[in-house]
């Protein structure tokens, strides 16, 4: 009895005591570098785990006396787990955990009497799902951990057949039929990781159970839940290709001190081949600014505007000019342009515009004026003749017929306006046509009185 507890101990001694083996430079194997700030793609992120250890009520947390059974046995348990390491220092872990517990001399009930003699609970099986959680895979000092210290944490079921012997030897189980209990529990742990290769590892560990019950022993004594401790020494087995190192034993500060060795051999052949750039760099600059001094010679020559008229001697086809005369492109000065006279068209004047408008007919389907109409644009010709006015004739048609004829026709009406005026003495030049055609009417094209607004010339006065 108190062999196996000095056994169960004696991993945590152990544990505490190797808590900080490291691997020296010269002893590092460079097969397990990853460029930095590489995915997880780089590193073996899966494991799969054995073990096989000691089990007992007996715990750190309680003393035996204050025990259900104050005479815990160690009984053996086994199991294993599947890990995904998420980061370098924390992973989510899987665990199942089969064995047994036993213990003797059960605390007295209230009539002062010890009810049982013993107790016996096979764990058929405890399901958990943790977080680990690593602790010195992250070092500065040294290239990489021999050893690495985790804790664990998570919540799980378990699946047990508690069974109670009483004072007068018969066994029984705790709950009546099958005897099966399922109950929630917590597992709480550490453990050392010893790196036997780079996809094995060495596993010692310690971890306390705490039931969510106080049914475990069988016996409902006190006011706290039942725990067990398992401690246990098993074999982890990285998943995945052998050239990829474990996410969880790489020390990422390794591979950022390889990364700035491996640049320190290279500074040299660099300083050498900056240096050499440099020299030639001088030389093209020295090339540049020969080349500059001949183009700043070129600049002044093209540049130079002795008589400031801003154009360069060089273009400059009328030298001397005066201050402040304005030159064209060649330096020359430029023709003095009398400002436009300003026409003002007054009501009268429309007034004869809109007479002439009003009063003009043409013969059905031709650009013949109608004799009707001679008198309003006599009168037109003689404002257009007096006052030098600028006119636009704009012919429009209906939508009766093409779009070529109509377009056409227009086109001849304004034209025959325009040969009546000038015959009546208004100036060609100043006189502007074009023919639109059946475009823009001014009124719908389904009606006569509509067609009939639609064949129109319109006259603007400019």
């Amino acid at each position: 009895m108190n062999l196996k507890k000095v056994l169960l101990a004696s991993s945590i001694v152990l544990s505490c005591a190797t808590a900080f083996g490291q691997i020296a430079d010269s002893t590092v194997d460079r097969t397990d570098y990853v460029k930095p700030f590489s995915n997880n793609g780089a590193y073996r992120t899966w494991s799969i785990g054995i073990h096989a250890g000691l089990m007992s009520t007996f715990n750190v947390f309680t003393s035996n006396s204050r025990l259900d059974f104050t005479l815990p046995n160690i009984q053996y348990g086994y199991g294993g787990y599947i890990k995904k390491q998420i980061l370098p220092a924390f992973g989510i872990q899987g665990d199942i955990l089969v064995g047994k517990l036993n213990g003797d001399n059960a605390q007295l009930n209230a009539a002062g009497v010890s009810p049982f003699k013993s107790f016996s609970t096979p764990v058929n099986y405890a399901l958990s799902l943790s977080g680990n959680y690593t602790l010195a895979n992250v070092n500065w000092k040294f290239i990489k951990s021999s050893i690495e210290p985790y804790i664990m944490s998570g919540a799980g079921l378990m699946n047990y057949t508690p069974t109670v012997t009483t004072a007068a030897g018969v066994v029984r189980n705790f709950k009546p039929g099958s005897g099966v209990l399922n109950e929630f529990f917590v597992p709480v742990g550490v453990g050392l990781k010893f790196v036997l290769t780079t996809g094995v590892n060495l596993d010692l560990g310690y971890q306390v159970n705490f039931v969510y019950s106080d049914n475990l022993d069988g016996y409902k004594y006190g006011s706290n839940n039942d725990k067990y401790s398992y401690g246990h020494i098993g074999l982890e087995f990285a998943i995945g290709k052998r050239t990829k190192p474990q996410l969880a034993a790489h020390n990422p500060v390794s591979s950022m001190r390889h990364e700035y060795l491996s640049e320190i051999g290279n500074v040299n052949t660099k300083l050498t081949a900056v240096q050499s750039s440099i020299d030639s760099q001088k030389t093209a600059n020295h090339v540049l600014q020969q080349q500059l001094a001949a183009a700043k010679v070129i600049i002044t020559k093209l540049t130079t505007d002795s008589d400031g008229d801003g154009v360069p001697d060089m273009f400059d086809k009328c030298p001397g000019t005066p201050a402040g005369t304005k030159v064209d492109g060649s330096g020359c000065p430029l023709p003095v342009i009398k400002p436009a006279e300003v026409v003002n068209i007054t009501e009268e004047d429309k007034s004869v515009v809109n007479a002439a408008v009003k009063n003009l007919e043409f013969n059905s389907g031709s650009a013949i004026i109608s004799e009707s109409s001679y008198p309003s644009l006599e009168t037109l010709a003689k404002l257009l003749a007096t006052k030098k006015y600028h006119l636009k004739l704009a012919g429009y048609t209906d939508a009766t017929g093409s779009a070529a004829k109509n377009l056409a026709l227009s086109k001849e009406r304004a034209e025959a306006i325009k040969m009546f005026l000038v015959s009546k003495g208004a100036i060609p030049a100043l006189i502007e046509t074009e023919g639109y055609g059946k475009a823009h009417p001014i009124a719908s094209n389904k009606t006569k009185a509509g067609r009939a607004l639609n064949r129109r010339v319109e006259f603007t006065l400019f």
